[in-house]
């Protein structure tokens, strides 16, 4: 707890995140829930993130550059406000009774494409705001005021579907961003090294790749990342698992929804450990092999017991426990090893990677589950996760002698 103790910016940066993220997650899975009863399709549902996909992508490794040649809080501060204005689109949709599949595609995408820049200007601020021997603390907290978010907003946002309808998600996720836009305006401008102030061109994305390239071990770190949330990702399963498998309704899909985030903060509760482990390339390989087994066990309980509920919520926050452990030190170990004149862009690979695999993720698990069943979808994905971890740290030896006291990208 000591990043918030010690750094004002920081402690309103993160309780700014952490309430916006209720609102955020109560929307994320209205969305899902609106384009499941729509279309009746897990396919569909695995469609947003292929929608999603694309301009993460595009805009994440562009992005990157951008933070890296203007004022980081002025780049958080306008793309936050793009993300504010997608959010009343879902509201005006949701109150028209519109039933576009198309339309929350497209809102969607613009989200994505906000985000790809917003998340690394606010990844990138963060070293500049506590010392380095904080930033696994700093990152393990940002951990849990996302999964907070992922626990309490698909649980509240099951319930207040059930009772008042969708709109009131979309709502309460309106007025809940404010709180991300307050802390970004009480920040002191954070230009990078070097900024220039000019509009980034081509050359200025290749010179991040071309630094990435000689870095193995920050590119393992994205590998390791790719595997487990492209192969393992269950969430677009999530709709059919409640409404099909387990015969329940939205309490039951935001329980779901809720489980891996439940599973991380009782991580992060027991946390304390992690700023004293310094050897974080094993770290990440056993947290990623944890992850894949437990959606690979979640996968059995739902082909072998699909009338026991709890069964399933467990293996799912024993998984959402393991990813908040990866999650930690992969971001610290690009915060520590990346130089600053290139931390946005470096941020923006991040990104494209965090966030983009669970959506292309979405789509593969999506596939696999019209091909067979939600729960072969599972099993199958954390299998392939679980050998591919294995096969590519047996590629980068190097890796697991990563040392945070001496951090070599």
């Amino acid at each position: 707890m000591r990043p918030l103790r010690e750094s004002a910016d920081y402690r309103r940066l993160w309780i700014g995140q952490t309430v916006s993220q209720l609102g955020q997650q109560m929307a994320t899975v209205t969305v899902a829930y609106q384009v499941f009863v729509i279309t009746g399709s897990s396919f569909a549902v695995g469609l947003v993130g292929m929608f999603a996909l694309v301009p993460l992508i595009a805009l994440g490794l562009y992005g990157g550059a951008l933070v890296d040649h203007f004022d980081r809080r002025k780049v958080a501060i306008v793309t936050a406000l793009g993300l504010w204005v997608c959010t009343a689109v879902l509201l005006v949709q949701a109150l028209l009774d519109l039933e576009s599949v198309a339309l929350l595609y497209g809102v969607v995408a613009v989200q994505s494409g906000l985000f790809a820049v917003n998340n690394p200007a606010r990844s990138a601020i963060i070293p500049r705001l506590v010392p380095a021997e904080m930033l696994p603390a700093a990152n393990a907290l940002g951990m849990a005021a996302f999964n907070l978010g992922f626990t309490v907003g698909p649980l509240v946002g099951g319930v207040v579907i059930a009772w008042v309808g969708v709109a009131a998600t979309y709502a309460i996720d309106l007025v809940t961003f404010t709180a991300a836009l307050y802390a970004l305006v009480r920040l002191q401008p954070v230009p990078p090294e070097g900024a220039t102030g000019r509009v980034p061109g081509l050359r200025s994305v290749v010179e991040g790749f071309t630094w990435l390239r000689g870095a193995a071990n920050l590119r393992t770190t994205f590998v390791l990342d790719l595997l487990a949330m492209v192969l393992a990702q269950p969430r677009a399963l999530f709709p059919a698992l409640a409404l099909t498998v387990y015969v329940g309704g939205p309490s039951t899909l935001g329980l779901l929804q809720a489980a891996p985030a439940i599973g991380s903060l009782v991580a992060f509760a027991f946390s304390g450990w992690i700023s004293r482990v310094h050897r974080h390339g094993i770290a990440v390989l056993v947290a990623v092999l944890a992850y894949g087994g437990s959606v690979a066990l979640a996968g059995v309980s739902a082909i072998g017991a699909p009338g026991v509920l709890w069964l399933l919520v467990t293996m799912l926050a024993f998984s959402g426990g393991a990813d908040m452990v990866s999650s930690a030190y992969r971001s610290t170990m690009l915060q520590q090893a990346a130089p600053d004149a290139l931390r946005g862009r470096l941020q923006g690979v991040f990104t494209v990677v965090v966030a983009g695999g669970p959506r292309l993720g979405d789509f593969l698990a999506g596939s696999v589950a019209e091909l067979t069943t939600p729960g072969r979808a599972m099993l199958y994905g954390g299998v392939a996760c679980m050998v591919g971890a294995v096969v590519a740290v047996t590629l980068q030896r190097g890796f697991l002698r990563y040392d945070a006291r001496h951090p070599q990208p």
